[in-house]
């Protein structure tokens, strides 16, 4: 259903060795996405009053690894805060493709637990969206916040292919069949017109480089999320109304259809895609997600 021709675009991966050290956490080496270039740590114009700094934890969402969050962290440290972006099992240069939820779950709650970090602004991207559902459950104390932007709130006993139209299931479903390793990797078309829609073809085709197949596993395994709606932890969704991942009405989106399952919650909106904003505008989606997680 989708046509995946990796030899139709030969488009030179990046150097990612360039990108600074210290931005990023993971527990396996350099994977693939940062190609920030910024100098803004040293910019003490741009920090704000101490008892305004939050700690974010960040966590990405599929066919992406923690690099992904590297410009937006640049930005936030800049101003103070205190940034992790924990890398999850299966992502990132880790090998094994064979993972379950439960494990990039663990993951990132043993992160948390290993640098003993509390008061934590627990952000989730799309896919990490069920991650931190699920993290939620088990650290529940050592979170002052949860953030969801453009991300999955599973019902309880439902799977993120569960929220995904049938015509788009059933492709991923044809993917992972093919895939000798249960993954699926985007095709370009699909990566061009859903995530990164509002980029130019040149930044699609670089930003396409940095995709690598997903484990699909996590991605279809039904979740039980009783505990999660029993938390009373403040909770805010980031809505970029752009984003074309998933089709807007009909019973799918992200806004309403996500949001509005976390019952009271802080709407933050901005203008921007899945992917594009991350790389073209980090000072844009640090702001929105700073207003999303402070008091």
């Amino acid at each position: 259903m989708f046509p995946y021709h990796p030899q139709g675009y030969p488009f030179p991966y990046f150097n990612y060795q360039r990108v600074p050290h210290g931005y990023y956490y993971p527990p396996y080496s350099e994977g693939g996405w940062g190609w920030w270039h910024g100098a803004l740590e040293s910019d003490e114009s741009r920090r704000l009053p101490e008892q305004q700094r939050l700690t974010f934890v960040l966590v990405h969402g599929s066919w992406a690894d923690a690099h992904f969050w590297d410009g937006i962290a640049v930005v936030l440290r800049s101003q103070g805060h205190a940034v992790y972006t924990p890398e999850y099992a299966g992502h990132g240069t880790d090998p094994n493709k064979n993972v379950t939820h439960a494990m990039i779950t663990k993951s990132v709650v043993d992160f948390i637990i290993k640098l003993n970090l509390r008061e934590i602004v627990l952000v989730g991207h799309s896919f990490g969206g069920s991650v931190i559902q699920k993290v939620a459950e088990q650290v529940p104390d050592r979170i002052k916040r949860l953030v969801f932007w453009d991300a999955f709130v599973l019902k309880d006993s439902e799977s993120v292919a569960d929220e995904l139209p049938p015509p788009t299931r059933q492709g991923f479903e044809q993917l992972r069949a093919g895939s000798k390793d249960d993954t699926i990797m985007l095709p370009f078309p699909l990566f061009r017109d859903l995530f990164v829609n509002t980029a130019t073809l040149e930044e699609a085709k670089r930003f396409y480089t940095s995709v690598s197949p997903e484990p699909a596993k996590p991605l279809f395994e039904k979740l039980d999320l009783k505990a999660f709606y029993m938390l009373p932890t403040p909770k805010s969704y980031v809505y970029f109304y752009q984003d074309n991942v998933l089709p807007q009405g009909e019973g799918f989106g992200w806004n309403p259809h996500m949001s509005t399952r976390l019952g009271q919650f802080r709407l933050i909106v901005g203008d921007g895609d899945h992917f594009t904003d991350t790389r073209t505008r980090p000072d844009m989606v640090a702001k929105k997600l700073y207003e999303a997680g402070r008091d």
